[in-house]
């Protein structure tokens, strides 16, 4: 049943030249309702030709091939005298269903298409209305933006005070809240962020000393603080997060505080920070766990948002028209509000140590020292007091300023004053060779003082190779190896040169067959050519 049914759909698909082997004959005319004539599916022989061959064969023994204009290729219906070919048989249902069309558009009511032409009429008007609406809008739109370009709010009016280009904050900071990823919405300035972010490192520290029952001091905080943000943290900084978040912490100026700083004393004053947390329920002491810290961190975020908040409320106020709206259903900000410009926060104020009291006389010693002291030595007092009291001699005429003394101080008293004159002199020259002292001399100079060490590294190589001479690239290459400093191989052959050049006797340079053997005196004192090298150092560094 199944092949028969795949057969049946490829021959309707596919005239077959078995189907003009059963066409009618000439005289009778197909039916408009009668199918196709179907043909057996039956298997290809081994030798039998292929489909075109066959019907070429069979076109040509029924008298000719049709042309493609012949009423059986166009596969136009047959008049009652026309043959019947493979191409009318093969396009007979397809005219079936196209008379079935028409027949049942023919046979529509014409209310029904009336009714869908009303429908469509309609829609189209509410299109266009709906569309001259909108455009009304944007014009409305487009003139009320004109107008504010044209007229500037008051704040713009009176503009802002254009900052110096040395005072000019950086484009990080001043476009911070046009960086940010994501959709725009409620972000922070910049600064309020930095504060943001020192907060939570500040509440950090102070969470793991106080849950240690440490007391932390600004400076433990101060460089905790600094570590963790790489940002500068002042005593400002405290007093700005005192002002955005009030109940955090509890400040106070406090001596004898544990240190361990060489620059602070126990008796100094120092400000602490200790933060202040709700009491447990089981009366235990509260810590600063991690969900009080995350609960702190979204109080104080808050609280800096709403101070955003009163900024751009205060610059919807200066609008013209002015603008209102509720903080719950505000999601962004405004375009023309500049976030990043908002002012900083001012800082609250902080404890400062007591004054402390100073005393410069003998009378404020008397008065505090009153009863405390024998009466022996409050009477010492008394007359010092009286003869510190006494007006003092009366004043000379003012001298003109005196000249720098050219006597011998103290401390050189003895010293002959032409030998004065000549280190003084002495002094001056080498300050202005070392003013006046070209590149090459430097750097001969800076060679000079390698080469002490040089020649004791040198003698010292020698010895351990047991050679009377070495050639050049050997004896670069030990003391590249031996010497204290990193030195190529061409500045070490330099330094050589130069030691030859100036101790000739000591070390002397053969040229041997285009190679450049070095030759040391190994039994001449080592002490005695250090002593020259410097020489020769101290005289070139005049």
């Amino acid at each position: 049943m199944e092949q028969r049914r795949v057969t049946d759909f490829f021959v309707r698909r596919r005239p077959t030249p078995r189907a003009a082997l059963r066409a009618k004959p000439p005289g009778c005319a197909p039916h408009p309702s009668e199918p196709a004539p179907r043909a057996p599916a039956k298997r290809a022989r081994p030798g039998t030709p292929p489909p075109a061959c066959r019907r070429l064969r069979l076109s040509a023994s029924a008298g000719g091939v049709s042309s493609p204009s012949s009423p059986a290729a166009t596969g136009s219906p047959a008049g009652p005298g026309s043959p019947a070919g493979p191409g009318s048989a093969a396009r007979t249902p397809r005219g079936r269903k196209i008379q079935k069309k028409d027949a049942l558009s023919a046979g529509q009511p014409s209310g029904l298409a009336a009714l869908q032409d009303k429908d469509t009429i309609s829609e189209l008007q509410s299109c266009l209305q709906r569309a001259r609406a909108l455009e009304a809008r944007v014009q409305a739109l487009k003139a009320s933006a004109q107008k504010d370009a044209e007229s500037p709010s008051p704040l713009e009016a009176e503009g802002r005070p254009e900052q110096p280009c040395g005072e000019q904050l950086p484009a990080y900071q001043r476009f911070h809240a046009l960086a940010q990823p994501g959709p725009p919405g409620l972000v922070l300035p910049y600064k309020y962020q930095v504060l943001a972010e020192m907060f939570r490192s500040m509440d950090t520290i102070v969470g793991m000393l106080y849950n240690r029952s440490e007391t932390a001091t600004f400076a433990k905080v101060k460089r905790g603080v600094q570590d963790m943000t790489r940002k500068r943290f002042e005593e400002r900084n405290v007093g700005q997060i005192k002002a955005v978040y009030p109940s955090s912490y509890c400040f106070r100026q406090e001596r004898n505080v544990p240190t361990f700083k060489d620059g602070v004393k126990r008796s100094d004053y120092q400000l602490t920070i200790e933060p202040l947390l709700d009491p447990e329920a089981g009366g235990a002491a509260p810590q600063l766990t991690a969900s009080r810290l995350l609960q702190r961190r979204q109080v104080f975020s808050q609280r800096l948002l709403e101070r955003a908040k009163e900024h751009h409320r205060a610059f919807l106020a200066s609008l013209s028209p002015p603008m209102e709206v509720p903080d719950d259903q505000l999601t962004r900000w405004h375009p023309r509000f500049s976030v990043d410009e908002v002012p900083d926060v001012e800082p609250a104020a902080l404890p400062q140590p007591p004054p402390t009291e100073q005393l410069t006389t003998a009378q404020e010693v008397l008065a505090r020292a009153r009863g405390l002291v024998s009466p022996k030595m409050e009477k010492a007092l008394s007359q010092l007091a009286v003869r510190s009291a006494e007006p003092s001699s009366p004043a000379l005429p003012a001298s003109p300023p005196a000249t720098p003394p050219t006597t011998p101080t103290h401390a050189l008293k003895g010293v002959s004053q032409d030998l004065l004159e000549r280190v003084r002199a002495k002094e001056a020259q080498k300050q202005l060779a070392q003013m006046t002292r070209r590149p090459e001399q430097e750097l001969r100079l800076q060679r000079l003082e390698r080469l002490p060490e040089l020649a004791r590294v040198l003698r010292s190589v020698f010895v351990s190779e047991r050679k009377p001479a070495l050639t050049m690239a050997v004896a670069c290459a030990r003391l590249v190896g031996s010497y204290c400093a990193s030195m190529s191989p061409g500045e070490m052959e330099k330094h050589l040169l130069l030691l030859s050049e100036l101790l000739p006797d000591w070390l002397s340079l053969h040229h041997v067959r285009g190679d450049t053997y070095v030759k040391l005196d190994k039994a001449a004192d080592l002490t005695g050519v250090t002593a020259r090298l410097a020489l020769h150092a101290r005289a070139e560094g005049l």
